[in-house]
């Protein structure tokens, strides 16, 4: 039986609305029970609640770009992404990508795959200049991709980046991914001489030698010096400014002839580059740059085309390789030696060729009839490089 507004038969006791109404009862009357309970549900859900969501996207984006600027390795920044689903959203903002420095894109060679290939072009789509020269390198060199590599180091170089500015002046040296005609000497030393404006060591270096013997520009053997001597001092301030100086950086006596006595051995696979040993100083090698290092290794697990004929150069920091046979100079004393340019040619000769270089006679015989002098390798030994 029904009235107009609800049941007149009785409410049967213990059914669900009427614990729901002893509860709400209780809880209006203040049952000391139901509020203890209240207060420990309150804090359970206090705790399940992550303090990272209540902080606004823009800090977050904040912290995460200072954390891409100042990363020591790819993992500093991957670790995060794989943090939550928040994250992992903000830290692939343009904002994070754009700041990100070279060393969170030292990606192995051993673990490279497309998911690093579309991280770094994403990089590139959000501006890095640094991911645009690290992609350059590895498409034109490793990939062989040359026209795509040589883009992205131009979009890089057009931002003023002084490596990119760098290795487009070797490409332009050397006729990459051209024929032998295709070299532009000119348009090297301009790019060099770009580079060195901005400070880079190995373009002041290049761009000395190439004064001082009149390669692509007019011949001043004092100004080439010139650039030799700044090039050196900015390499021992680039050594004093680290935080570890006063344990790389060391002295080295001289005898009473101006020769050194009992020096230390630093050729061969030494922790030295003396370019400074002339002055009594033991200069460390250069930390080589992520790309750079990608391309040694890269070349060291998968080595070069079977039957190219292709060849490395020959100093360990540097990492090219050649796009076409005998593009690279040769060492004018041994021949068992290939260089990418100048630069390259100087730092090895200091670091590990001077002690193994052995006269050879006959080597030119391998070279074929176009074999022709192409200048001075270093400003204070004899040695020369010629055209292979």
């Amino acid at each position: 039986m029904r009235t107009r507004r609800r049941p007149c038969y009785p409410r049967v006791f213990g059914t669900s609305d009427s614990a729901c109404s002893d509860r709400k009862r209780k809880r209006a009357v203040g049952d000391p029970a139901s509020v203890r309970g209240d207060h420990v549900g309150r804090r359970l859900r206090v705790k399940e609640s992550d303090l990272f969501d209540n902080l606004p996207d823009d800090l977050v984006l904040c912290i995460l770009s200072k954390l891409s600027a100042t990363a020591s390795c790819p993992s500093d920044l991957v670790s995060v992404l794989l943090t939550c689903k928040r994250f992992n959203r903000l830290g692939l903002h343009p904002l994070v990508l754009s700041r990100a420095s070279s060393k969170t894109f030292a990606v192995r060679a051993q673990s490279w795959s497309d998911s690093a290939h579309r991280f770094l072009k994403l990089c590139v789509g959000a501006g890095n200049v640094e991911a645009c020269y690290t992609l350059g390198m590895i498409q034109f060199y490793s990939l062989q991709n040359r026209r795509s590599g040589a883009s992205l180091m131009a979009l890089a170089a057009m931002n003023s980046h002084a490596p990119s500015l760098y290795s487009l002046a070797v490409i332009q040296f050397n006729g990459s991914g051209g024929s032998k005609n295709d070299k532009d000497l000119r348009a090297g030393v301009a790019l060099c001489a770009r580079a060195a404006f901005l400070g880079h060591i190995d373009a002041l270096r290049e761009l000395g030698h190439c004064l001082q013997d009149g390669y692509g520009v007019r011949q001043n053997v004092a100004e080439g010096r010139r650039f030799l001597v700044q090039a050196n001092a900015r390499e021992l301030a680039a050594v004093l400014s680290t935080s570890k100086a006063a344990s790389l950086l060391s002295w080295i006596p001289h005898g009473p002839s101006g020769s050194v006595a009992s020096a230390p051995p630093v050729h061969g696979t030494g922790a030295g580059c003396p370019l400074l040993s002339d002055f009594g100083c033991n200069v460390p090698a250069p930390e080589p740059h992520p790309a750079n290092r990608f391309l040694s290794e890269w070349y060291a697990v998968r080595g070069m085309p079977a039957g190219s004929g292709l060849r490395m150069c020959s100093h360990t920091g540097c990492g090219r390789s050649e796009t076409r046979k005998h593009e690279f100079r040769r060492c004018s004393v041994c021949g068992t030696v290939n260089y990418c340019s100048r630069a390259c040619q100087a730092l090895d000769w200091k670091h590990r060729h001077k002690a193994e270089c052995v006269p050879v006679r006959r080597w030119e015989e391998d070279n074929g009839d176009d074999a022709e002098n192409d200048g001075v390798g270093e400003a204070n030994d004899d040695v020369m490089m010629v055209e292979s």
